[in-house]
Parts: structure tokens; C-alpha cells; sequence
């Protein structure tokens, strides 16, 4: 069939279900829901069989839901009604959760029922459970609602289903989100900022200003702070705060002050945050799931795993150098395989833009910090690449993007999970070339022309087509416990293997060949003078679209590459 994609935004659902849907060999294009009348002229150009909204802010208007099936893509189980669905779950601790998917009519969410999918509500972010369990299951859902309606079945009216547990719940305003840090213990308030995380937040304040936060994380030690009231910051560790509450603490990772655009905590009251104690790990060098940590590294059998969680995959100056010096010393360790793990949610996408923005916020130069941010992740890279004494393993366990995909490219093996999403290209920031030695790793795994395409493309990738492609190496277990167990298990085999001594003889052959062909300086060179262009050039697309990429900016027009229905020619029928 041939389905419109009618979404706000281009997000991980959206290229998930496109995916899914192009691999039951059905014609897809994606139009963003700028305008009725956008959408409007979308549905007259395409003529789709079938209308899919994975991710609305508003109602499709009734000029389209009377005309076309329309599969609303709701994230909450049947009988759910409401903009706040995942908010309210969260927040009260729900054990069960789904997705529905409903047809499209005058009242929002009360459509016949065309197929739902639950499962257990974890608690943690809203970000991270719509990223990995909402996704899912909206994928699975929404493939059975498209066989269904392929195969002239109808739906189900709301009224009809069996067992409907949800209800009618209103927009969760932020009354509801209120953190009273005098009552609230740390696990009401890990809800509540979890319930907001990524959007919109919670309400409240640091240091007297007000401001919104999010990113938390549970504190298990409070040693020589019992007698600090609740809502007092009492302490910082790299880009965190540590906040009291009424029995323990909370890490608060980020902040957006009013006017300004999400941030580090530390960077969004870098004037305050200069005044607390600094409260440093005894070694990041080892997990510590009792406290709040970025970079950590576990070694069992031979084989060492770096985990980096930074929030949203983004890679500041700072944090691109701190991770580099944790492999080089990770390099160090009696290992024969080193697993890059990254985070839950992200391995990587490259470049911090928001802590780039922000240098203009403090008589800065945006453009400096840019370059200084690519430098530091080409000296991570370039620490990767040259890894002769061990097998260096990229497990991603959630998506990446941009640069991020080209660091993981720089070790020897990517092995992705079954549900993660790959966007291996630049050009969508303003035109940027990118760098991270890709022009280097690249053509290496898909030939010249393959890069070409992947670069000029800009479309995403899965983990099984990125594999088919030779982007990587392995597609794992989907389910995020499997895919870490046959990780481990794995990169243990590679350290056991007899040939390993022979493997990594042949990997430092293969690198001086490469080195005395054309040296690694002469690609990242070259990379950076276009990158210089793109910073300090006279063509400020690069600028402008990174600020309206950090400032949320709602989108004018769909890009060509996704509305397919905008480059075929065709012409609205009369």
C-alpha cells in the first residue's frame, strides 16, 4: 500500500515505523504537520491507501479523517484518553502499560480500536521508555493494524473492547508535577522528574532563579549532609547537582532556565555550581549503580566495557576528552577485547550543540566551541582507531547518530540491538560535512559509491539494514538484558579465541598499510577544512540551524528527502 507518515517531528518512532513498514514492502512518505492545509495538499499529492500519525501534537483535521482511514498512534493502553498518557503512568507508578492504535475521529483518542500491544511499565524516564518499550510495541501494533485493514477488517469501537482500563485524563499541567522538597521522599521525586523527562519538565527552581529540570538520578550516600534541609544543592560532579530531599538526595543532570534551552545543570548555573564541593567517584574506573556516573569501566575474563551514558547521546568538549582518556587507560588493563558500551538509550550522536549554543549565551563564540568539540571527538576516534593491542567492539544498545556513528565505526566491530536506529550522515545540521575520520572509515566498509549514497540519502538506518549494508557488523537480541548477555558472551569467545594473537597482528598490518598509503592526519585535514568552512565560513547554515535545532523551533516545511510525494512531480489532482 502506499502510507503517508503524518508527524510533528522525524523522531526515533517515526524512522522505526517507516522502516518497518518499507520492509512489508509498502510505499512510504512523510509529511510534518505543519498546517491543515499542508497536510491537506500532502494527502492530495501522495493519494495514500492509508494515513499513519506515529506522533501528533494536534488533531489531523476533519478535511482528512472523513476522507482517509487515519491510524492514530497513541501511547497508552485501551481506553486511554488524553495528551499526558505516558505522564500520568509514570507518575503513579503504573505497573502495566501499552500502546494503542486508533482510527481517527471528531474526539481525540475515542476511535474504534484497531489493535493495542502492552507491557510492563519500567520505572525510569519518559524518554527512555517511549524510546525503547513504546516504540516497540507501537511497531508491533501498527503492523497488525495495517494487515488488518489490508485485509478489509474493521475495528473495534472503544465502547465494544473488552476490558478497556483506561480513561479520560486531562493534560498533566505542572500543579500536578510540583516538587515539594520539604515532604517529597527521593523516589516521589525520581517519579515526578521522570514523568517529565525530555519534555516538558518539571517546574521548579535552583538557587532561587526558576527554571525547569530533568535528567535524575537516585544518591544513595548522604555521609556529613543529614542536617541540610530538603531542596538544598549541596554538592556537583561534572555536569550534575546533588540535591537534598526530605530521606536522601537526588542527582539533577539538567536544566533549562527561563528563555534559555536545556543544558547540563552545572553549565546552566555554572556561577552557583563554582561555589559547591566537588564530590568525585573513588574511581570511574568501576560501576556504581548507588550513585550518579557518566563514564564507568568493568573488566571479567579478558574483556573490558567502557559505559558512557551522557544524556541524549550528545558529546561535549569536556566529555569527549574525559571518555578519551578513560580508553587510553582503558587500553592499559590486562584485556584482550575492549566493549565500548555507551548508554541505555544512546550510544552516541556526535557533537554537544546545546553546549555549543551555549557559548554564545556568555559572550562566547559558538564557532570556537564547535571546533573545539570536533577536534576533542577526532582525538576520541583517533584513540579508538589506534587500538593495536586489543579488539575494540562498539555495542550499541541504543541509537546513534551523525558523528556518533563514525566513532563506533572506528573500532574494529559494531554489533547493534535489533530496534535501534542508525543515522549515519551530517548534512540535515546545515549543510555540515562532519569528520570523526569518516571519510577514512567509511568507504573502507561500503566502497566510495556506498558512502556517496549514504551521505547524500540522509535516511536512517536499521540495525539489520546497516548490516546488510556492511555499515556493521552484527544485528543482536532486540530485548536490551539479551543483547547485553550475548554481548558479554561474544567478546569473551573473541579474548578466548586461538587465532586472536593472529587477528590483532593482521589488524596493526592492515593499519600500517593504511598509514603508509594515505596517514590518518591527511583524512581529519582535510575533514576539518571543510568543517572550518562550516564554522567560520560565509554560509552560516550551520549556525542557523543548530539554533533552531536547540531552541525546538517548529519545523516550516518537510524535508524533500522524506516527502517523497513533494520530489515525484506529481500535481495536486482537480
Amino acid at each position: 500500500m502506499r502510507i503517508l507518515l503524518l508527524t510533528h517531528a522525524f523522531n526515533s518512532l517515526t524512522q522505526r515505523l517507516g522502516a518497518a513498514l518499507q520492509g512489508r514492502g509498502h510505499e512510504i512518505s512523510i509529511e510534518f504537520d505543519i498546517a491543515d492545509s499542508v497536510a491537506e495538499e500532502a494527502v492530495a499529492l501522495f493519494r495514500p491507501d492509508l494515513i499513519v500519525a506515529p506522533y501528533l501534537r494536534r488533531a489531523i483535521p476533519a478535511s482528512i479523517w472523513q476522507r482517509h482511514v487515519c491510524l492514530i498512534v497513541h501511547p497508552g493502553i485501551v481506553g486511554d484518553r488524553g495528551p499526558s498518557a505516558l505522564d500520568w503512568a509514570l507518575q503513579e507508578g503504573v505497573a502495566e502499560w501499552g500502546v494503542t492504535v486508533l482510527q481517527a475521529e471528531a474526539e481525540m483518542d475515542a476511535g474504534p480500536v484497531w489493535a493495542t500491544t502492552n507491557f510492563p511499565l519500567r520505572a525510569a524516564k519518559k524518554s527512555s521508555v517511549y524510546r525503547n518499550e513504546v516504540t516497540q510495541a507501537a511497531v508491533t501494533a501498527v503492523l497488525q493494524a495495517v494487515e488488518r485493514y489490508a485485509a478489509n477488517e474493521l475495528p473495534t469501537p472503544l465502547a465494544d473492547w473488552p476490558d478497556a482500563r483506561g480513561r479520560l485524563r486531562p493534560l498533566m499541567k505542572q500543579a500536578e508535577r510540583a516538587i515539594d522538597w520539604q515532604l517529597d521522599d527521593s523516589a516521589t521525586v525520581l517519579r515526578k522528574i521522570n514523568a517529565a523527562d525530555g519534555f516538558p519538565g518539571v517546574a521548579d527552581s535552583l538557587f532561587g532563579i526558576p527554571c525547569h529540570i530533568f535528567d535524575a538520578w537516585p544518591e544513595a550516600s548522604l555521609a556529613g549532609t543529614e542536617d541540610l534541609t530538603g531542596g538544598a544543592v549541596i554538592a556537583r560532579r561534572e555536569t550534575a547537582l546533588l540535591r537534598r530531599t526530605c530521606d536522601g538526595a537526588v542527582w539533577i543532570g539538567h536544566a533549562k532556565r527561563e528563555g534559555d534551552f536545556k543544558l547540563p545543570a552545572t553549565l546552566a548555573f555554572a556561577e552557583q555550581a563554582a561555589d559547591l564541593p566537588e564530590v568525585p567517584l573513588a574511581g570511574w574506573w568501576r560501576v556504581d549503580h548507588a550513585t550518579w556516573q557518566d563514564i564507568a569501566w568493568e573488566e571479567a575474563d579478558g574483556v573490558g566495557a567502557l559505559h558512557f551514558e551522557f544524556y541524549n547521546g550528545a558529546m561535549s568538549t569536556s566529555q569527549c576528552r574525559r571518555l578519551r582518556e578513560a580508553l587510553a587507560w582503558a587500553k592499559t588493563r590486562p584485556v584482550r577485547v575492549i566493549v565500548l558500551a555507551g548508554g541505555v538509550d544512546f550510544w552516541s550522536n556526535g557533537i554537544h550543540l546545546n553546549v555549543i549554543e551555549a557559548a554564545s549565551l556568555n559572550d562566547g563564540s559558538p564557532a570556537d566551541e564547535s571546533w573545539h568539540n570536533i577536534n576533542a571527538m577526532n582525538d576520541l576516534a583517533l584513540e579508538l582507531i589506534d587500538s593495536g593491542e586489543q579488539i575494540t567492539i562498539a555495542a550499541l544498545a541504543g541509537n546513534a547518530g551523525a558523528g556518533g556513528c563514525f566513532l563506533a565505526r572506528a573500532a574494529d566491530l559494531v554489533w547493534a540491538r535489533d530496534g535501534v536506529m542508525l543515522n549515519p550522515h551530517y548534512k540535515n545540521m546545515g549543510n555540515l560535512y562532519g569528520s570523526e575520520y569518516w571519510t577514512y572509515l567509511l568507504p573502507r566498509r561500503v566502497g566510495d559509491e556506498g558512502a556517496r549514497d549514504i551521505m547524500r540519502n540522509r535516511q536512517p538506518l536499521t540495525a539489520r539494514a546497516a548490516v546488510e549494508i556492511g555499515f556493521s557488523d552484527a544485528c543482536l537480541a532486540g530485548d536490551g538484558d539479551a543483547f547485553r548477555i550475548d554481548v558479554a558472551r561474544r567478546a569473551m569467545e573473541l579474548s578466548a579465541a586461538p587465532d586472536l594473537a593472529e587477528r590483532l597482528a593482521a589488524k596493526r598490518e592492515r593499519r600500517a598499510a593504511d598509514e603508509a598509503e594515505k596517514p590518518l592526519a591527511a583524512y581529519r585535514e582535510e575533514e576539518l577544512a571543510q568543517m572550518r568552512r562550516n564554522f567560520y565560513g560565509f554560509d552560516p547554515s550551520y549556525h542557523v540551524a543548530r539554533h533552531h535545532f536547540v531552541r525546538k523551533s517548529l519545523a516550516s516545511w518537510t524535508p524533500r528527502h522524506l516527502a517523497r510525494h513533494r520530489d515525484l512531480g506529481w500535481t495536486v489532482p482537480q
